[in-house]
């Protein structure tokens, strides 16, 4: 089986919502993605069409996206792309993400006519501030290792 990966730069459009959820921790945001093109007739950058995906992160990277990510952070995402359609008949309470995380933010898939609606998602692999538009200050983090506070400080203190 394929899987279509795909590399997006753009900006997170709302804040990042981390839960712990049965399969693990799980962040989601809205990233919007803008392209510009140079319009050589009237020599000026131009913005095409938004368009707006939603990214989930999952385990260790949900944690550092859930503490790094910001509204309007330049963003770099790379991951698995993912459509899903339902139909808005079957689901009158709102669309469910992953692991359960309702679906919220700039209008995904909103369907006028009740009919299906159409929501692009990411599994991201990746997830950094993109440094073309700004620094950054990267912060490494801390693997725990499960049952070393159970066999003493010295194997604490290993750790860190």
């Amino acid at each position: 089986m394929s899987e279509t990966t795909v590399t997006l730069v753009g900006n997170a459009a709302t804040a990042v919502e981390y839960r712990e959820t049965g399969n693990g921790p799980v962040a989601r945001f809205r990233m919007a993605v803008t392209p510009r093109r140079w319009d050589r007739l009237r020599s000026v950058w131009t913005d095409g069409p938004t368009s707006f995906y939603t990214v989930f992160a999952w385990r260790g990277l949900a944690a550092n996206v859930s503490g790094s990510v910001s509204v309007g952070d330049p963003l770099m995402v790379h991951g698995r792309l993912r459509v899903r359609e339902l139909d808005r008949r079957m689901d009158e309470g709102g669309g469910t993400g992953p692991g359960g995380v309702r679906e919220a933010g700039p209008e995904p898939g909103r369907a006028g006519d009740g009919g299906r609606r159409v929501f692009v998602d990411i599994d991201a692999i990746a997830v950094g501030h993109d440094l073309n538009r700004g620094t950054s200050a990267f912060r490494r983090a801390v693997r725990s290792v499960v049952g070393a506070a159970d066999a003493g400080p010295e194997a604490a203190a290993a750790v860190a």
